[in-house]
């Protein structure tokens, strides 16, 4: 089979490798039809690490995918041709973490595409257990069932929110994880929800996905507008950039008592908070570690149309060109938010 793998910091080849082969009877062997590239795969690509997450060349990345069954071990229950959103995630069931519906948090994870742990799904076929496969209704394409996967995170995120009814809430990234926030929140709250990100698509793109107003974020321009806006401070922030002027801006923003929820992912291991306004105005302090259980729930909501993420996926790209689809999205060329590559 062919798969994509990074040969170095922004090195790409495509390679022709032996397929993966089903090992244990719940396991599924599937055909990848299309995988988006996240965030995530960026660090990897341009810095070669996410903390202390460290890729040793040469590797395939790659986990917003879905794929067609090829076939199915025994005890894995699910059919042949059998259509599959993928949580790039496998958990053991066995730990504390597990036994206590924890399965994110699970102390022998592996997740795809992470150094050291599982090769990504950025090649023609892929091995995965069937509890990580979820079957797709009759009609939604493969590219909507791949971002079931961000979006997953996204409901995660806003799970663990305390947003009152008629609340404030901004959004500090309008990234793929970002405008996924934003779609989570208004698929299901009444919630005055604001936006700032530096690229002017995407600022057009929450505008378009009903932030109540979205702001360029350039100099604390958009934060400026937003305290403007909710002059009392909003209940809850989301930063999604992984920046530490967002962080400063979000711990700003907050009302006493409000809540700053960590979604996006910083280049480096540390960040700072200011403690002062932290501790007098005795904010909560919320990460989010991709999701748990949400998928389900995902699928449901993107395919009866609850929410419409197909404008997020502006770039396409066959897997020869997957070279390109890293460049565009590392450089934030072309006004792109999400690149899929076809597989099939």
């Amino acid at each position: 089979m062919r798969a994509v793998f990074l040969t170095g910091i922004r090195g790409v080849e495509v390679r022709d490798v032996p397929s993966p082969r089903i090992e244990r009877p719940t396991d599924v062997l599937l055909a990848v039809e299309v995988v988006g590239m996240c965030g995530s795969d960026m660090h990897y690509y341009k810095d070669g690490r996410i903390g202390s997450q460290v890729v040793e060349f040469p590797w395939i990345v790659g986990h917003e995918c879905a794929g067609t069954v090829l076939e199915a071990g025994p005890e894995a229950g699910l059919k042949v041709d059998g259509r599959v959103a993928v949580d790039p995630l496998v958990w053991c069931m066995e730990c504390d973490q597990c036994r206590a519906g924890r399965y994110h948090t699970c102390r022998n994870q592996a997740f795809l595409g992470c150094p050291g742990q599982l090769a990504g799904s950025l090649a023609e076929r892929l091995v995965m257990p069937a509890a990580s496969c979820f079957p797709i209704p009759d009609g939604m394409t493969f590219e909507r069932a791949a971002l079931t996967e961000p979006f997953a995170i996204a409901l995660h995120a806003a799970g663990l929110a305390d947003i009152p009814a008629g609340g404030s809430a901004a959004i500090l990234g309008a990234g793929p994880i970002g405008l996924c926030v934003l779609a989570a929140l208004r698929a299901q709250l009444d919630v005055r929800a604001y936006v700032t990100e530096l690229l002017e698509p995407r600022l057009a793109l929450a505008r378009r996905m009903g932030a109540r107003a979205a702001f360029q974020a350039a100099g604390g321009a958009g934060a400026l507008e937003i305290a403007t806006a909710e002059p009392l401070g909003v209940d809850v922030v989301f930063e999604c950039a992984g920046r530490q002027e967002t962080l400063d801006e979000a711990v700003e923003l907050l009302k006493p008592g409000g809540q700053l929820v960590l979604v996006g992912i910083p280049a480096g291991n540390r960040i700072s908070l200011d403690m002062n306004l932290l501790r007098r105005k005795e904010l909560r302090v919320q990460n989010v570690r991709r999701q748990n259980e949400r998928v389900p729930q995902a699928i449901e909501m993107v395919h009866s149309g609850r929410v419409d993420l197909d404008p997020l996926v502006t770039h396409r790209f066959p897997l020869a060109e997957a070279a390109e689809a890293f460049e565009l999205v590392a450089d934030y060329r072309d006004g792109v938010v999400k690149a899929m590559v076809r597989v099939a």
